[in-house]
């Protein structure tokens, strides 16, 4: 068989073994039903921390082909710094990735502080829960092109892999994106592979949808992850020291682990005097990992944000204040090597302190409490192309190879009509596949708007140069003179005495034209960072006698760096915000002790209802991002990395106890009151 598939080792409950191939579901079903396995019973590597000590069980006794460790899909999702540094220690084979950021002397700085706190959190595999399971379809078109049409947020980064999977030339696989209905970063080359082995094997199309179970166990959900955390501050609130170690279950395979985008983001958007942040990524059998939403921002944040406000508690100083004093500044140095551009940490904070929300906090009655925490997303930095091009009928094209999942061509089509001067209901932007689309990054990490967006701005402002240039030599005025208003190419300051777009694109079709073709081609190399900042002000209500805590307000600020969409930046801070009310409080992948998932379907695995949903309130801060088209950034990631800390502040304001491990479930509430007397 092929690659994809388990050859002498199955490596977690629900890796794919072998495959049925027929010409109905029910026919496969009974394939399925005839397939006998003979396994030999290996020992289980499940806790990360004690399969890391040399000795312990191996997670994986050989390679595996296909689906391995060479992937970086880390940087898909976000630009951090890589640690040089080698970590001294001795580890098991399991240990798959360290990270090791250090500055100054930590134990001197914990040991001159006025304050010191620490604790140590964990928190649970989430899946994404999007609409719709994997699904991918492929076929043998002619000339033995390898074509998958695909449920993928990235065109090119699976053809790529396709085609080093199964030893063809790029140019002979074709990938095209089918209709998406949520990824949030799990949508990722899964079942990809597995139609497109079928189908050069078989010389026949072959499609595959997973159900919603084989979803659950097969495909990438966030890592469940440890957090040992020790922070430190003088008199005055001035962070001194941090110190860290965080251990991030890699499952399988370890393309996404998390530990160096972890040991970035537990930093928060601080300066620090010293700190020593050391990141492991741990082989288990367990599925392997994948990216949700901020990955590994809402783990960082739960550690980070609560002990964060126990050192405020310690010195007397408001919660926001203390983080206001401590937010960092252009130039100043992030704990990666890298130096912080502008943020909007300011700003966001600012806007939560003069919230009637937080302001009013103390009238709330027994049981309730309102609280705050700050989330960060380093930002994507990847390189796009576009292409802008006028039609006949006067309306402007643009192609790109983005995978649209939040209405991010909305977006597009306003950057072009802006910069070419159109109407936007003008614009049509279409998602090409990889045998047309110009190089496109992959929709995640919040990369899209800020990288394509600026290739998209380039490409319209081309086409309406030449555009300029063809109405110039018709209407025998200069190019620098004229302009375009509202779909007229007029001269500048003479409304009135133009012609209108569509006239002259009508003029250019035909085989009688001579210009050239009104069409312009944008590229944008990797841009610098543009880091983005949430603050989040929630409301809790807990119930002692049941332990149930539930979000009754929430106010979320966060940087937008410009709103081209305000009413599509509101819908990506709300998804966020539901987003880390689940992680917070309920969802929550279970297994057993032999690797079984416990909670792999709606029936077990609980996501935030209509009744779990408050009010939430949006305040978009706009400071400008330097590459962003006119200053817009990636949103979609930030909202949900300041959730947790938030939500957990909030449970300790309004339950008086505090957690330190997510989801905080009601019986985990209940038992942690008991245990203080509360």
């Amino acid at each position: 068989m092929f690659g994809p598939l388990a050859r002498s080792e199955v490596l977690f409950a629900g890796q794919p073994v072998a495959m049925v191939v027929a010409e109905t579901e029910a026919a496969a079903e009974d394939g399925v039903d005839a397939v006998f396995v003979d396994y030999d019973r290996l020992p289980v590597a499940m806790d990360p921390e004690l399969v890391m000590a040399v000795g312990a069980t191996i997670a994986r006794l050989e390679r595996v082909v296909g689906g391995g460790d060479d992937g970086d899909l880390e940087s898909a999702h976000t630009a951090v710094g890589a640690s040089d540094d080698v970590l001294a220690e001795e580890h098991s084979a399991n240990v798959s990735g360290r990270q090791w950021h250090h500055r100054g002397d930590v134990d001197a700085d914990l040991a001159g502080s006025a304050a010191v706190v620490s604790g140590r959190f964990t928190t649970d595999w989430v899946y994404q829960a999007y609409l719709e399971p994997h699904s991918a379809t492929a076929w043998l078109a002619a000339g033995g092109e390898l074509v998958v049409s695909s449920s993928t947020q990235g065109i090119f980064y699976t053809r790529s892999e396709l085609a080093k999977l199964f030893d063809l030339p790029v140019h002979r696989v074709r990938v095209e994106a089918a209709a998406l209905g949520g990824g949030f970063g799990g949508k990722v080359f899964i079942v990809d592979p597995l139609v497109a082995g079928a189908a050069l094997a078989l010389g026949r199309p072959v499609r595959l949808v997973l159900t919603r179970r084989e979803d659950f166990t097969m495909a990438n959900p966030a890592p469940g992850s440890v957090f040992e955390v020790r922070l430190a501050a003088d008199r005055e609130g001035h962070l001194t020291a941090l110190q860290a170690r965080i251990v991030c279950d890699a499952g399988a395979y370890v393309e996404t682990s998390l530990e160096g985008i972890a040991s970035v983001l537990v930093a928060g958007p601080y300066r620090w005097r010293s700190f020593d942040i050391r990141g492991y990524g741990v082989r288990t059998n367990r599925v392997g990992t994948g990216a949700y939403r901020g990955p590994g921002g809402p783990q960082a944040s739960f550690a980070l944000e609560s002990l964060l406000d126990e050192l405020a508690e310690r010195l007397a100083i408001d919660p926001i204040e203390l983080r206001r004093r401590n937010v960092a500044g252009p130039g100043d140095p992030r704990v990666d090597g890298e130096s912080w551009e502008r943020i909007g940490a300011e700003e966001v904070l600012a806007a939560l302190a003069d919230h009637p929300l937080w302001r009013d906090r103390a009238a709330l009655p027994a049981g309730e409490g309102v609280w705050v925490g700050l989330g960060l997303w380093p930002g994507g930095r990847q390189p796009a192309a576009a292409i802008c091009r006028l039609e006949p009928n006067g309306t402007l094209t643009v192609v790109t190879g983005v995978v649209d999942m939040t209405g991010v061509a909305t977006g597009f089509a306003a950057i072009a009509a802006e910069v070419f001067g159109l109407d936007p209901d003008r614009v049509n932007v279409i998602a090409a596949d990889t045998s047309a689309a110009p190089k496109s990054p992959m929709s995640g990490g919040s990369v899209v708007t800020y990288a394509t967006g600026r290739a998209i701005q380039r490409a319209a402002a081309a086409a309406r140069e030449k555009l300029l240039r063809y109405a110039s030599e018709l209407m025998e005025i200069e190019p620098a003179d004229l302009e375009i208003v509202d779909g007229v190419v007029q001269p500048r300051g003479s409304p009135g005495k133009g012609r209108t777009v569509a006239e002259l694109a009508t003029s250019l079709d035909g085989f009688s034209a001579t210009p050239e073709p009104i069409e312009g081609h944008g590229g944008a190399p990797r841009p610098s960072r543009a880091a983005t900042v949430s603050g989040h002000l929630v409301h809790v209500r807990v119930d002692p006698e049941t332990g149930e805590a539930r979000v009754v307000r929430y106010v979320l600020a966060q940087d937008v760096g410009h709103a081209l969409n305000p009413a599509l930046v509101a819908g990506q801070l709300t998804g966020g915000a539901i987003q880390g009310i689940g992680w917070s409080l309920l969802e929550s992948l279970r297994f057993d002790e032999g690797g079984q998932l416990l909670t792999g379907s709606f029936m077990d695995y609980a996501v935030p209802g209509a009744l779990d949903v408050p009010r939430i309130e949006m305040v978009l801060v706009e400071v400008p991002a330097p590459d962003g088209p006119f200053g817009a950034k990636g949103v979609g990631e930030a909202p949900v990395c300041g959730s947790t800390g938030a939500i957990a502040n909030a449970v300790a304001a309004a339950a008086g106890v505090r957690m330190y491990e997510l989801p905080m479930t009601p019986p985990k509430v209940w038992a942690r009151l008991q245990q203080s007397g509360a």
